[in-house]
């Protein structure tokens, strides 16, 4: 019986110290999320970054994820990709990626915008019109384009699932530079100056819509979740006081 109680005890405090790390890891991941959040609000109220600046090395592109930039050259609209089921206000859709070549022979992906899919026929794309010659394009600096599941191997073709840089680059024969830019609602202007902006959040001259969703920190959710695992460890505690404390000591003050 003795034996018993004891598992009982350690049982106990396993799962409650199990539960209370998870509580901690929950509050860890949303001051992480809550410091990334920080980051971005001042990266983002940063002037833009000069073009000459714009990284060449993965590390330092991190660091420059969502400062805004505007890059001049020209689109190699040969390479224009199409990736699949990429949601907009919960609409079914592609993103287009198109690389822009700088002056100095190297290449950016821009991410931009997004086409709606043909309901009737997923493979028919409306491909958007691009200007010709010199373009001035502006937008913030983002990661690659996010991977989504996918069954098949390798990506290959206009419409894709995923695109991964580094394939891509040996594809295309670009220089890629191991970043993105995401392409905002000022739209590309060309040598004139002109651009397609129609307003916000809605489509421009060439089809497509740039109402970028902020990227989502989700710090609410970890508190939610710290609060469930802390909830859970005080259960798991309070039921071994009961059953196993003040249970029998009422019992054998009360008697059966």
């Amino acid at each position: 019986m003795k034996a018993r109680r004891w598992l009982v005890l350690l049982a106990t405090v396993l799962a409650a110290a199990l539960t209370l790390r998870l509580g901690l890891w929950q509050l860890d991941r949303a001051a992480q999320k809550t410091a990334l959040q920080t980051a971005l609000d001042e990266r983002r109220a940063l002037p833009p970054l000069a073009p000459p600046e714009l990284a060449r090395q993965l590390g330092k592109a991190t660091a420059q994820h969502h400062r805004r930039i505007r890059l001049t050259g020209q689109w190699a609209d040969a390479h224009t990709v199409y990736l699949e089921n990429r949601q907009m206000h919960g609409r079914p859709g592609f993103f287009v990626v198109t690389p822009l070549r700088l002056d100095d022979g190297s290449a950016v992906l821009v991410q931009r915008g997004w086409l709606p899919r043909d309901l009737l026929d997923r493979t028919r794309v409306q491909a958007p019109a691009l200007p010709s010659g010199e373009v001035q394009v502006a937008g913030r600096i983002a990661p690659p384009p996010g991977r989504l599941y996918e069954f098949d191997g390798a990506a290959s073709g206009v419409l894709r699932q995923n695109l991964d840089m580094t394939a891509f680059a040996l594809e295309t024969g670009l220089q890629l530079r191991p970043l993105s830019l995401v392409q905002e609602a000022d739209a590309s202007k060309g040598a004139d100056g002109a651009d397609g902006a129609d307003g916000a959040g809605q489509p421009r001259a060439d089809g497509l819509l740039r109402d970028w969703p902020n990227p989502a920190t989700g710090v609410a959710k970890h508190h939610g979740y710290a609060f469930q695992w802390f909830a859970l460890a005080a259960l798991i505690v309070g039921l071994y006081v009961w059953f196993q404390l003040f249970r029998p000591w009422r019992h054998k003050r009360h008697g059966p």
